[in-house]
């Protein structure tokens, strides 16, 4: 939950139509409609770039990538990437909800979700774990996942896999990289593009390795 905006940013939620949507216990696309002290001016080497990324998708204003929901006393809660929103036979749901939902167990530390295309619901997700070394039978750990995010959201969110695996892709600074998971999970791991920035090349076998494991089980189970 952001709440109010600070001195000299002046937010405004827009709708798929690129509408600014007014008043309040309303949703939206989070932009900013004038420039503010300390927002960056170029992408360096690439102002084309930073042009596409900010400001192509609501001309006039600064596209932050999020969906966020203004509350009626006008406070912003952040709902998370506008890219990592899916669409679960006809629900609208981002993909940090479901996250959330299954970070709250006990003996998961990390959690990345990720959407892909499904043939009777249009998405789905697929929701790769890490469990902690004492977490005990990892079966019990996805059907307790399963329940809670049932309750905590709604049946059609809960992931429709759930892999474990050791760790997690990660850039230096220590963002998850969900453009290679999806790559793996959509079988297009033969083209990940360009994995300069993970910190470990080697998890990408490991994940792939688990994946077909997990693709192998699910094909013996029918």
């Amino acid at each position: 939950m952001a709440m109010r905006p600070f001195f000299g940013i002046v937010p405004a939620l827009m709708d798929e139509k690129g509408n600014v949507v007014e008043g309040g216990n309303v949703s939206g696309a989070l932009c900013l409609s004038q420039a503010w002290p300390g927002m960056a001016r170029t992408i360096y080497g690439d102002h084309q770039r930073f042009m596409d990324a900010y400001f192509k998708a609501y001309p006039g204003y600064y596209f932050t990538g999020d969906g966020a929901y203004r509350t009626e006393g006008g406070y912003y809660q952040i709902t998370g990437r506008m890219d990592d929103v899916i669409n679960i036979s006809g629900h609208r749901l981002g993909t940090a909800e479901i996250e959330d939902a299954m970070a709250s167990h006990p003996a998961v530390p990390e959690t990345a979700v990720i959407g892909y295309p499904h043939n009777i619901k249009g998405e789905a997700a697929f929701a790769f774990i890490v469990l902690k070394d004492n977490a005990g039978d990892s079966d019990v750990v996805v059907s307790e996942l399963r329940s809670a995010v049932a309750s905590k959201i709604a049946k059609y969110a809960v992931p429709d896999q759930i892999l474990v695996v050791k760790r997690l892709p990660k850039t230096r600074s220590g963002k998850v990289m969900r453009r290679l998971l999806r790559k793996i999970i959509t079988d297009r791991a033969h083209d990940l593009g360009d994995i300069t920035t993970l910190e470990d090349p080697s998890i990408i076998a490991e994940i792939l390795s688990a994946y077909q494991k997990h693709k192998d089980k699910g094909a013996a189970g029918q």
